[in-house]
């Protein structure tokens, strides 16, 4: 019998396809719904791994799946998958909006020893967004909270995690950092996130048709990024900005176009975050390693797609 939160039989038909069937060094993998149940239950619950009901089997074995699935990119796979398939009907609307959420960390998920990251039986180590400035690196420890994405401010620990949802409130894109982060340094990580594959021939569609943001990202850089591509977008001017350029006369330009219509769509990348943050294991970090949690939001962000 099926208990609340769990996959149904059209869920884990559509994921099964996807999941690897074995691991070299431990042979066949033990039951994957199973497993995955069990997951499921810690990131609605937030549950300890160690509370977690005996129906889901050892919960050394679930602690491992889900560590090593968020170490060498498994929970992505499917989660492209699901988005290309998605793609292929027609179903993604990619009027897109981008915003971040910022995340209380428990005093848990502080305390990271420094070592390497599980390896995938391919020995290949999972690559996740370094923040501002920084080329995408291996998802390793050392470098302290900063190096697991743990901000500290008056009010303690705290993790940022940036997205781009479609028009759906369905997440497209996923990045994580340390709660300090201004939202526009990782504008370009979230954009260059977007990756949905072809189910046929041809290249992974990576430009939306649009973008909204709010002021956060209203800076030169970011509107020189988006017109290099060639991206429409809908981002309010600063007040501050605005003076300047009339400061200027006719040297500060004309004023940046604004939809105000389009920009009221920008409530979708808000009703993404509270989709996600309906899970307690999103909406409060207890995961020591920065690719844990990354794992555990892009694990939630795959069933928000599959039950959509």
């Amino acid at each position: 019998m099926l208990s609340r939160g769990d996959l149904t039989d059209e869920e884990w038909a559509v994921l099964e396809p996807m999941l690897p069937v074995s691991n070299s060094r431990c042979g066949r993998w033990r039951d994957h719904r199973q497993v995955i149940n069990g997951i499921i239950h810690r990131l609605s619950t937030g549950c300890q791994w160690r509370n977690l009901p005996e129906r889901f089997g050892p919960w050394q074995t679930v602690h491992k799946r889900h560590r090593l699935w968020s170490a060498d990119g498994t929970w992505e796979r499917p989660l492209q998958h699901v988005q290309a398939v998605a793609d292929a009907a027609s179903d993604i609307d990619w009027h897109i909006n981008v915003d971040s959420t910022s995340v209380r960390a428990h005093q848990h998920a502080a305390g990271a020893p420094h070592v390497p990251p599980p390896v995938s039986s391919k020995g290949a180590a999972r690559k996740i967004s370094s923040g501002a400035g920084t080329p995408p690196v291996a998802a390793v420890g050392g470098g302290g909270a900063a190096g697991e994405a743990l901000g500290c401010s008056r009010g303690g620990l705290t993790t940022k995690l940036h997205l781009a949802a479609d028009g759906r409130c369905r997440p497209l894109a996923l990045v994580v950092t340390a709660g300090q982060r201004a939202d526009c340094t990782q504008f370009e990580p979230v954009m260059d996130s977007i990756r949905v594959p072809r189910l046929g021939q041809g290249r992974p569609r990576r430009r939306p048709d649009s973008v909204s943001a709010d002021r956060a990202y209203s800076n030169g850089i970011i509107r020189t990024y988006l017109r290099r591509r060639g991206i429409r977008h809908v981002i309010p001017e600063k007040r501050d900005s605005r003076a300047a350029r009339r400061r200027k006369g006719a040297r500060g330009g004309r004023p940046p176009g604004f939809d105000a219509a389009r920009y009221k769509q920008r409530n979708t990348v808000e009703r993404a975050v509270n989709k996600l943050k309906q899970f307690r294991a999103v909406a409060t970090r207890y995961d020591k390693r920065r690719y844990v949690y990354l794992g555990t939001v892009t694990a939630t962000a795959l069933l928000i797609w599959v039950r959509a």
